[in-house]
C-alpha cells in the first residue's frame, strides 16, 4: 500500500483541509515560513483554509480581546509571512450541524452517524423533504435507501430494517404518526472517489460522473410524504408485505396500491 505523503500548505484543496485542526494549520503556516511565496500566495492559501475554518485577524494583543474570542473556541496564533511582516489569526473549525453546511468537499469526511445526527437536527418531514441539491451531495458519500412502514412493522425480525443494520447501515426513523420513515446510511468506499480527489476542475463538477450512474442510487418514493393526519386513510388490517411504501424493489404494478389507500383530499 502506497504511504499517503504528508501534508504541505501546497497540498492543501478545499477537500483535504477538513481532515485537519486549528493546531495543523498554524504548524502548516510554520513550515512554510521559508517559502518566499508565502507572503504572494497567502489570499489563495486562506480561500483554502476559510472553507472549514473560521477566520478572525487580530489588529491587537489586548488580552481582553483575546479572552473573550478564545472563550468563543478560537484558537489564536501569529502568523510570520515573511521576516518582516506578520498578522495574527484566531481560527475555529467550521461545525456540520445543518443540512446547509454539507458540501461536496466535506460530506467525505463525516461519518454515517454523524450525518444522521444532521439530519435528525434539521428537519422531520422525510428524505423528500431535502432539495435535490442536498441530496446529491449526501448520495455522493452515502449509499441512500428509505422505507415507510407502519410502526409495528418497522422491526419486524428478517425485514428490511434488521437487514439494513447488519449490513453496516446507520438508521434515522421519523416518525409520520402511525408510520415511520426509516433512513439509511452507508458510507461509500473511498477508493470510489479517489479519481474525483485529484481531479483539476472545479469541486462543484468532482462527482458529476459517479452520480450520473443512475442505477447505482436508490430511488425515491414521492408519495410518502403525507400528513400525520392521514393515518385514518389507511386500513392496517389490509396492508400485506407488497403494499408497504419503499424506495427499492417496486414491482411496478404495485404503484397502483397507494393510490387505492390514499383518499383525493391527502396533501403532500
Amino acid at each position: 500500500m502506497k504511504q499517503q505523503k504528508a501534508l504541505t500548505l501546497k497540498t492543501l484543496t478545499k477537500s483535504n483541509v477538513w481532515d485537519i485542526q486549528e493546531s495543523d494549520v498554524f504548524r502548516l503556516l510554520r513550515s512554510a515560513d521559508a517559502d518566499a511565496d508565502l507572503k504572494g500566495n497567502i489570499r489563495r492559501y486562506t480561500d483554502i483554509i476559510r472553507s472549514a475554518f473560521e477566520i478572525e485577524e487580530l489588529k491587537t494583543d489586548d488580552p481582553r480581546i483575546t479572552s473573550k474570542i478564545e472563550a468563543r473556541g478560537f484558537k489564536i496564533e501569529k502568523v510570520d509571512l515573511d521576516d518582516s511582516t506578520s498578522i495574527t489569526w484566531a481560527l475555529k473549525k467550521r461545525p456540520i450541524l445543518r443540512v446547509t453546511d454539507l458540501t461536496y468537499e466535506n460530506i467525505r469526511h463525516i461519518s454515517a452517524a454523524k450525518l444522521m445526527e444532521v439530519l435528525d437536527r434539521n428537519f422531520g418531514g422525510g428524505w423528500e423533504s431535502l432539495s435535490q441539491s442536498i441530496q446529491d451531495i449526501i448520495e455522493s458519500g452515502f449509499d441512500i435507501s428509505t422505507t415507510t412502514l407502519p410502526k409495528d412493522r418497522l422491526h419486524k425480525p428478517g425485514g428490511m430494517y434488521e437487514k439494513k443494520v447488519e449490513d453496516g447501515y446507520e438508521v434515522l426513523e421519523i416518525e409520520k404518526g402511525a408510520w415511520v420513515e426509516a433512513i439509511f446510511a452507508k458510507e461509500k468506499p473511498k477508493m470510489t472517489k479517489l479519481t474525483a480527489l485529484v481531479s483539476d476542475e472545479p469541486s462543484e463538477k468532482k462527482y458529476d460522473d459517479d452520480d450520473d450512474e443512475d442505477e447505482d442510487l436508490p430511488e425515491t418514493d414521492d408519495s410518502y410524504n403525507d400528513d400525520e393526519d392521514d393515518d385514518d386513510t389507511f386500513d392496517e388490517d389490509k396492508l400485506t408485505e407488497e403494499s408497504y411504501r419503499t424506495t427499492f424493489d417496486t414491482d411496478p404494478e404495485d404503484l397502483n396500491l397507494e393510490a387505492e389507500d390514499v383518499s383525493d383530499d391527502d396533501e403532500f
